[in-house]
């Protein structure tokens, strides 16, 4: 297949890249800064067609449409909780405005006989919000609260409206939290194991910690982006798939398999600067519908994505 990718030199994008050439496809990576996939080697770049994305920007948005073929991955957005507190504004027009408008040009060529590429809108499983201490499953209702989930939602409700107004084959897809190497330190698993790490190279015995008694479902990215490739050949157009890998862990518990992997006890203070004004208590979802549809299932265990990790960072 052709691929386009969107938000192609993210963390996410940049091993979906690899992700899809391993499996024999064409890629294209559209990409909204300088630079092209972070975690790529060299032939892996000389691989791929890189072309400029500006979600803003419709102009830029009708020509990145215009190299759809058969697939299209939408990663491109705001991912982080707390860039989209300090921008709400911003956070909505990139994830939902700029979701619109790449649909919607996407649509366009289709009935001007273009393409008709299968469509993978990348959601969140921030999504459903507090929820009742419970797997999430998709018929739960969507109730976020911070305006990064709140614009990934309005996205969603955008993106099966126009799939049923103009006939677009779109997959809406909910990944829970993921992790991995290459993930930048903004996000709390990459953050806690430098911390870690920097503890132990300086023998200190204490790390700074925001809240660490949310419970989170964390898989790798390695294994997200195999549910994303899965869902490119068996997701039904129409639906919504949760990404997880079913089971819970509270932070100050990740924080000990961090100490164990790096095999140095820690103990952390609580700094009120790290703390998020908006935390989910527990956030783990079923993901017993794309297991069904797809066949998938996790294959990286947490210990393997936390040293992977954890020798990342040191090299």
């Amino acid at each position: 297949m052709k691929v386009l990718v969107t938000g192609a030199n993210g963390f996410v994008g940049s091993w979906m890249i690899r992700g899809l050439l391993a499996a024999g496809h064409t890629v294209t990576g559209a990409v909204g800064r300088e630079g092209t996939g972070q975690s790529l080697d060299d032939h892996e770049h000389r691989q791929v067609a890189w072309i400029p994305l500006n979600l803003r920007d419709p102009r830029s948005v009708g020509a990145v449409a215009a190299h759809a073929r058969d697939a299209v991955i939408h990663l491109a957005g705001v991912a982080s909780v707390s860039d989209s507190l300090r921008d709400p504004p911003g956070t909505w027009d990139v994830n939902c405005l700029g979701t619109v408008r790449l649909l919607e040009a996407l649509a366009e060529a289709r009935s001007d006989g273009g393409h008709d590429p299968k469509i993978l809108v990348i959601s969140t499983g921030e999504v459903y919000g507090a929820g009742k201490g419970s797997p999430r499953v998709e018929t739960d209702p969507i109730e976020p609260c911070s305006p990064y989930a709140e614009s990934k939602a309005a996205a969603e409700i955008a993106a099966r409206g126009i799939g049923r107004r103009t006939g677009l084959r779109i997959v809406v897809v909910r990944p829970f939290p993921h992790s991995g190497p290459g993930q930048s330190t903004r996000f709390v698993t990459p953050a806690l194991a430098s911390r870690v790490a920097n503890a132990k190279r300086s023998g200190a015995k204490t790390i700074r910690a925001g809240n660490l008694d949310p419970v989170r479902d964390l898989l790798d990215v390695r294994d997200v982006v195999t549910a994303y490739l899965a869902l490119l050949d068996q997701g039904q157009p129409g639906e919504a798939y949760n990404v997880s890998r079913g089971e819970g862990i509270a932070l100050h518990d990740l924080l000990l398999h961090l100490s164990r992997v790096l095999e140095h006890p820690i103990t952390p203070e609580r700094d009120p600067s790290l703390v998020r004004p908006v935390d989910i208590p527990h956030l783990v979802g079923d993901s017993s519908k794309l297991r069904a549809a797809t066949g998938w299932t996790p294959a990286y265990p947490l210990d393997q994505t936390l040293r992977d990790l954890i020798d990342a960072q040191a090299n």
